[in-house]
């Protein structure tokens, strides 16, 4: 149990962007009470949809920039191997990519996410780090907690994924419960690229009841 007068990791008075919450070295679960949400840890059923097209040749790609170049920053991870993924995703889906796109809905939620899509159908945000997923999570919940009252939309469940380039985790919010949901799951690339990119494509085109 934790202390009701305990002093605040969040300071109404201050104004913190989204990177903050990366740096932050509190639980993520303690961070995001004070947003007025909870955290889990459990699979989610992502949606997911059949890709016609060839994953092969992006694959290959994938594999040689690998090798090839040298991913220790987070710009590289995210030139070489986060937006050749993301490109593909949008061309199937008929998405489009919005990149540091900046929203602000107060002085605790504001800032540029790092990809930004939407489609005819739902959106999706993701979250490229150099490395250090679970902190990364944790800004990628606090967006999708702005993201609930700056987008209109009927969606039920906001989705987003963090991601290191060669790892991917997915999450979602549940607007009505104010619940994020942070999946067991990791996708890596190029091994699970196919599996990845059919869940990034079933974001973007099955549509929430």
């Amino acid at each position: 149990m934790t202390r009701k007068d305990r002093p605040a990791i969040l300071h109404p008075d201050e104004t913190d962007t989204f990177r903050r919450y990366f740096e932050l070295r509190f639980a993520p679960a303690d961070i995001l009470r004070e947003l007025n949400a909870s955290l889990i840890r459990a699979a989610i059923d992502l949606p997911s949809v059949t890709i016609t097209s060839s994953i092969a040749d992006l694959k290959h790609r994938l594999e040689s920039a690998i090798v090839r170049v040298s991913l220790t920053s987070e710009a590289a991870r995210r030139e070489v191997l986060v937006a050749p993924i993301l490109l593909e995703v949008a061309n199937v889906t008929e998405a489009t990519i919005n990149i540091e796109y900046p929203i602000e809905v107060d002085r605790l939620l504001k800032g540029d996410l790092d990809y930004y899509l939407q489609s005819k159908h739902s959106m999706l945000v993701v979250e490229a780090k150099q490395s250090d997923l679970t902190r990364g999570f944790t800004q990628l919940a606090a967006e999708l907690i702005a993201l609930d009252r700056w987008v209109e939309s009927d969606d039920l469940i906001l989705y987003g994924a963090v991601t290191t380039g060669d790892i991917w985790q997915f999450g979602s919010f549940d607007r009505q419960h104010r619940l994020v949901t942070q999946d067991t799951l990791l996708y890596r690339v190029p091994t699970d690229l196919q599996p990845l990119m059919q869940i990034l494509a079933g974001i973007l085109t099955v549509m929430e009841n």
